[in-house]
């Protein structure tokens, strides 16, 4: 009898254990919830577009109680950001582990390798946007993509900055449709703060990056928008900058969609409650005024199942230009 009771003991014990380090939890009220802390993570530095969505997701849900645990948002683009991706694959409290993931990213992930949408719980889309480039307003070489246009039919050399996963992908959509990358450099930034950061510096002669990033730059009259990377020029303040159609080329885009994975092991429960918490903050007016408005995206939620489909297919697509 004694044994029997320590055997079932030392199973209860062993059962809850599992549950907490799962890091969610089914309660007396029959609903599910975070046990301990949520962690956040981005995959590029702090001031970019990535971190940007993550932290007005996490103010969002902290402040209109939709989620009754604590959120730590972990910045960690080491490694372009598989470090931080792998960490969030194989977390321990599965339940309770997310990362801030765009069509970029998935780029970037698909470009080391070693990692697949296969080792995450797609969760959600919440939102897309596109790209401009951007010159320094004071004492960059060139005003206008014209000018640009100009210097590459002279022999000149222009060095253009991003990070590694969207921007790169415009970046190269843009030269081939030029046919002009031997006059352009790309140089990699770990971030659109850093990209924005080397123009001010004149580091580079143009920055390729989103409205969500460039915005106050654009508004203190730091930066200039140049060209719109899109079949339409954008709203205020981004209205300047004229599409590649306006110069006589085909325009060239690569709309981001900005989502959001669970780790691999998050069980059902778990991605059914952050599902309906992200639903929660799109439906906010924080949200829509705030955030999308705000960074000119565009509103896109998506549940796990939609979300998934449209993950894979553009991962197909990645993997097949690899």
């Amino acid at each position: 009898m004694k044994k029997n009771i320590i055997l079932t003991v030392l199973v209860f014990l062993l059962a809850a254990t599992a549950v907490f380090a799962q890091g969610g939890k089914e309660a007396d009220d029959g609903q599910f919830h975070i046990n301990g802390n949520v962690d956040f993570y981005v995959s590029s530095s702090s001031g970019g577009g990535s971190d940007i969505i993550t932290r007005t997701i996490t103010d969002i849900a902290a402040r209109h109680e939709f989620v009754d645990a604590p959120f730590i948002v972990y910045n960690q683009p080491d490694g372009n950001g598989q470090i931080s991706r792998r960490t969030v694959s194989t977390a321990r409290n599965a339940d309770s582990t997310l990362l801030c993931f765009s069509s970029g990213d998935l780029t970037a992930m698909i470009q080391n390798g070693g990692l697949t949408l296969d080792d995450f719980r797609p969760l959600v889309i919440l939102a897309a946007d596109k790209h401009l480039l951007f010159v320094n307003a004071n004492g960059g070489k060139y005003h206008s993509f014209q000018e640009v246009l100009d210097a590459v039919a002279n022999g000149a050399k222009i060095n253009v900055g991003g990070t590694m996963s969207d921007e790169r992908v415009v970046y190269n959509m843009l030269v081939e449709e030029l046919d002009a990358s031997g006059s352009f450099t790309y140089i990699t930034y770990g971030s659109g703060s850093e990209t924005i950061a080397a123009l001010l510096g004149n580091h580079i002669d143009i920055a390729v990056t989103k409205p969500a990033t460039a915005n106050q730059y654009v508004l203190s009259g730091d930066i200039v928008p140049i060209l719109a990377l899109s079949t339409t020029r954008f709203s205020t303040p981004f209205d300047t900058a004229p599409t590649l159609s306006e110069l006589g080329y085909d325009d060239v885009e690569y709309p981001m969609w900005r989502g959001i994975l669970g780790a691999k092991n998050m069980s059902d429960e778990a991605v059914a409650f952050w599902a309906d918490v992200f639903k929660q903050v799109s439906e906010t007016e924080d949200w829509q005024k705030n955030y999308l408005e705000r960074n000119l995206l565009v509103s896109q939620y998506m549940g796990p199942e939609e979300a998934s489909a449209v993950m894979y297919e553009a991962q197909a697509a990645a993997q097949a230009q690899n």
